[in-house]
C-alpha cells in the first residue's frame, strides 16, 4: 500500500499527523527540495503534499522532474497566511480536505 507523505514546516506539522499522514517537517524551501528529492525515488510513497510557497521555490531541474513524474502524485497545499493562527490554518485544511469543521483546543 502507498502512503501518504506531507512536506511542510513544524508549526502545521501536528494537524497532518492528526489527519492520519506521515509529515516530515522542514524550515524553509531548501530543506524541502532536498527532502522531495529523496521522496520523489521512494517507492512506496504514492502521494506527496508539499506547502505551494516550498513548491514554488524548486530549482529548476527539480521542478522539471517534479512536472514530468507521475509516480508518485504531487499535490500543492496552501501556506499559512499572514496572521493565521497555525490551529485556524489547519481546521481549514481539514475542512477542505474531510468536509467537516474539526475545531482544535489546546
Amino acid at each position: 500500500m502507498y502512503k501518504v507523505v506531507v512536506i511542510t514546516d513544524p508549526e502545521s506539522a501536528t494537524g497532518f499527523r492528526l489527519a492520519g499522514s506521515d509529515v516530515l517537517e522542514v524550515e524553509d524551501s531548501f530543506e524541502a527540495s532536498r527532502v522531495l528529492s529523496s521522496l520523489l525515488h521512494e517507492e512506496e510513497t504514492g502521494i506527496i503534499a508539499i506547502r505551494e510557497d516550498y513548491l514554488a521555490n524548486l530549482d529548476k531541474s527539480l521542478y522539471e522532474q517534479v512536472e514530468r513524474c507521475y509516480h508518485p502524485v504531487i499535490i500543492p497545499i496552501p501556506a499559512p497566511r499572514k496572521g493565521d493562527e497555525v490551529s485556524g490554518y489547519v481546521e481549514r485544511l481539514l475542512r477542505r480536505a474531510i468536509g467537516y469543521n474539526v475545531v482544535m483546543r489546546s
